[in-house]
């Protein structure tokens, strides 16, 4: 049963996956932001300050990719560096208020749609789907 379970989840969540890409894509043509960059920028407005190691690590990408992610947004205006008060020789990263700004209007538009998708469901579906979101969140975290 679990094999069948999970081959159906990384059907459904991949399809997923993709159509909020293309939507994504389509509402922001032209916007050079990469999905390492949207992750790091959520990740930061999340969780707080943190360093690129981290990043990397909660990101799950290489440490390259997340400093080339965190430079180009530096260069933005989007993070700034500081240095890490409990230990000088670190750097920590944080969002300024124009990339919060830059992420929340990015956020909006498919957040938009998939609220509006999402209240097409019934009570009972909206509070299945509620329940279910931890699980996704763990399963995600364990790959």
């Amino acid at each position: 049963m679990s094999d069948g379970v999970a081959r159906d989840l990384r059907l459904v969540v991949g399809r997923l996956a993709r159509r909020l890409r293309q939507l994504h894509a389509a509402e922001h043509e032209g916007d050079r932001t990469s999905f390492i960059e949207l992750g790091v920028l959520t990740r930061l407005v999340r969780e707080g300050p943190s360093s690129p190691t981290r990043l990397a690590a909660g990101e799950r990408v290489t440490s390259q990719a997340v400093t080339a992610a965190v430079s180009e947004l530096v260069h933005r205006g989007h993070l700034r560096r500081r240095p890490d008060p409990d230990d000088g020789r670190r750097v920590l990263v944080e969002v300024t208020d124009t990339g919060r700004a830059a992420l929340h209007a990015r956020e909006q538009v498919l957040g938009d749609r998939l609220a509006h998708v999402v209240a097409g469901l019934t009570a009972a579906e909206r509070t299945h789907l509620a329940s279910v979101i931890p699980l996704l969140e763990k399963v995600a975290d364990e790959l």
